[in-house]
């Protein structure tokens, strides 16, 4: 499933910069229930919601939903 994948690349990139689930959270303004459902793929996030994720993990959007190329 592809919310899914992006789910586990958001939960990979917050880990790698070792921002914990609900500092994340805070700092997207999304209640980490929320954030929580979108990391396990049960929940689909809008464009905006990935733009604001990227911008806080210092990453482009692409990179987040696996789309960038080398």
């Amino acid at each position: 499933m592809e919310n899914n994948r992006w789910g586990r690349r958001i939960r990979a990139f917050r880990k790698l910069k070792m921002i914990k689930q609900d500092d994340f959270a805070k700092e997207i303004r999304m209640s980490t229930s929320v954030l929580g459902q979108i990391e396990r793929g049960t929940r689909v996030a809008t464009r905006e919601q990935l733009e604001i994720m990227a911008s806080v993990l210092h990453i482009q959007v692409e990179e987040l939903m696996g789309e960038k190329n080398s």
